[in-house]
């Protein structure tokens, strides 16, 4: 993933004569970000201040995850209906380890309690999520780890541990195994994982012969299960940025009854950060567009279960675009889980690169029910 630095906020209002407490600190909050952003863009010409770490965690251990609730449309909190989501809530998280940080992807347990998610700086973190009511307010119980080499041993060289994709085929965020894609040395690997470490990997995921074109810093973004459905059990798998000979977005059914290739309608320009599997046998797609004119996007769409074959160009549904005008960052990472009441609920994740200009956020949304 290339690193992106954000554009500058919308200035806030003019004061009028009268302004209470809380809404100097609103603005003050806006002046703030704006000025950090402003600071970032005043670089263009070098690359986003990233400061991956050097050094390698040896073992798992815990850390203190703190978290500042955000609002998704920082004019209006009230609005909580974008496109067709219900916004659930989100936050700001943040902690004193050097390893936090750099999140590409996420997996959620059905109870939406547990996440796992990776860093591209080849580590792990596990925790719980804290609600108040179905609002989601921080994390709790927090690890990280490293993710270990067929050595057995941490991944140190920085070409081989820029972890990127994540898919949950057996078992849980706590115990079970892993898909994960790494870029730059292109390669898909399987993770046996435990509450305490992460591998080492005993095995691969072979990928179609046109991976042999994927750039090195664009490779396989996006894994997921297909979770139900006549495709259930097949592995999705999405490049960065892999256009077909019509200019789409190349994608592949792996594994299960019929695999194959499949394009995604290319609009816009976004790249794919990210794919969940639905409970229904669909997907939800994480994109990201950024142009230094423009600032960063994000849009979510939806693939129905009956839209996924090989060979198929898939236009989907949009249930959700938005610039930077909204509470956005660098959206890499994407879940989907189901609630006891039958509500699918997605969850987002940022990669901040490591940058002190950029956040991890985790927002959550509501699917609409049709």
């Amino acid at each position: 993933m290339r690193g992106i630095a954000r554009r500058p906020l919308p200035h806030a209002p003019g004061a009028g004569n009268s302004i209470s407490g809380p809404q100097i600190l609103h603005r003050s909050s806006r002046l703030i970000a704006v000025g950090f952003v402003t600071a970032a863009c005043a670089s263009l010409v070098l690359p986003a201040l990233a400061d991956k770490p050097t050094s390698v965690l040896q073992r798992a251990e815990p850390i203190t995850v703190s978290a500042l609730p955000v609002d998704f449309n920082r004019e209006n909190p009230e609005q909580k209906e974008f496109g067709k989501l219900i916004f659930r809530g989100g936050i700001s998280v943040f902690a004193s380890s050097a390893h936090f940080g750099g999140y590409s992807a996420i997996a959620l347990d059905a109870s939406g309690k547990t996440l796992l998610a990776i860093s591209d700086a080849g580590t792990w973190l596990r925790a719980s999520l804290d609600y108040d009511g179905r609002l989601l307010k921080g994390l709790n119980d927090a690890t990280i780890g490293p993710i270990l080499g067929a050595d057995g041993k941490p991944i140190r060289d920085d070409k081989l541990r820029d972890s990127e994709g994540l898919a949950l085929i057996e078992g849980n965020p706590t115990a079970g195994v892993a898909y994960v894609s790494f870029e730059r040395n292109q390669r898909v690997l399987r993770y046996p994982f435990a509450s305490e470490n992460f591998g080492p990997p005993n095995g691969q995921l072979n990928l179609p012969a046109e991976a042999k074109r994927l750039d090195a810093n664009r490779g396989v973004e996006a894994l997921a299960l297909i979770r139900g459905g006549k495709l259930k059990g097949t592995i999705a798998a999405l490049p960065e940025r892999l256009l077909t000979k019509k200019g789409d977005l190349q994608a592949w059914l792996i594994g299960g009854p019929s695999p194959g290739s499949f394009a995604v309608k290319n609009i816009g320009g976004f790249d794919l950060t990210d794919v969940a599997g639905l409970p229904d046998g669909g997907l939800v797609l994480l994109e990201r567009r950024f142009r230094y004119s423009e600032g960063v996007q994000m849009r979510i769409r939806r693939i129905r279960a009956e839209e996924l074959m090989p060979g198929a160009t898939i236009l989907g549904e949009t249930l959700l675009e938005a610039t930077d005008r909204y509470n956005i960052d660098n959206m890499e990472g994407i879940a989907a889980h189901r609630t006891a009441s039958g509500e699918t609920v997605i969850t987002l994740v940022s990669d901040d690169n490591f940058s002190a200009l950029q956040r991890t956020l985790i927002l959550q949304f509501a699917l609409q029910v049709q």
